[in-house]
């Protein structure tokens, strides 16, 4: 793969020549990894409270969302797991477990400084309705970052003989980048999708896609992924 290829990504246009330089001996062939599941980190209706504006215009009152770059990965991300659902790759969902625990103090995934007039509303958590799980999906709640700190996943994905995962949602910097480091600890290949992942800032989320691409993901175009998907089951495919 030519090193113009493998830097073809959102990050292009923030990342200094010395430190592609410099990262060069990470370059390799990215591909989606055998026997798959698809990962939806966070896709809770927090993320899209607002609309879709820059997330500074809506600090006050939805300091949690990420407005204009959430609702653009909402065509995307519905499109990767179509050719998922189409595939019949094992999809697993997964959002803060915010139910009150008798005993303990604070929760969540992050310590986030939130504005005294946000808004919090009852289904702040529940996912967003254009990406409804069906029945068969898994939904995981956790208490940290990561989708396998003290949650069963590991354990699904044995079962189902799950080799590799698909990552996308939010944020890149926080849930989904925990997600992704645990998932290639956990010796998984991880595949991050570019246009189904978002964070509060750009510079933010193109700096993390760029960290974790040279280290512990590949970070892959929507377009290539569904693409695998689609020539991995083509009689799925074609009756869809």
């Amino acid at each position: 793969m030519s090193p113009d290829r493998f830097e073809d990504h959102a990050w292009a246009d923030i990342i200094p020549a010395d430190l592609i330089q410099l990262y060069a001996p990470y370059q390799r062939e990215t591909y989606v990894g055998p026997r798959p599941a698809l990962v939806l980190i966070d896709l809770y209706n927090l993320a899209y409270r607002g609309g879709p504006v820059p997330p500074l215009s809506l600090m006050d009152q939805y300091p949690s969302s990420c407005g204009i770059y959430a609702h653009n990965a909402i065509e995307p991300t519905r499109r990767l797991i179509a050719a998922a659902r189409t595939a019949g790759v094992p999809i697993f969902y997964c959002t803060s477990d915010n139910r009150p625990m008798a005993g303990l103090r604070g929760g969540g995934a992050t310590r986030r400084r939130t504005s005294t007039a946000a808004v919090r509303l009852p289904d702040d958590f529940e996912i967003w309705s254009d990406f409804a799980p069906q029945q068969g999906d898994v939904i995981i709640r956790k208490q940290r970052a990561s989708i396998f700190q003290g949650t069963p996943l590991l354990s699904h994905l044995n079962l189902l003989g799950v080799q590799s995962l698909i990552v996308c949602g939010e944020s890149t910097s926080g849930c989904v980048r925990a997600s992704c480091i645990d998932g290639y600890s956990n010796g998984l290949h991880v595949s991050l999708v570019e246009e189904c992942t978002y964070d509060r800032h750009e510079l933010v989320h193109k700096m993390n896609l760029f960290d974790l691409h040279h280290k512990y993901a590949d970070v892959m175009h929507v377009e290539e992924v569904v693409a695998h998907l689609e020539a991995s089951h083509p009689t799925r495919a074609a009756a869809g």
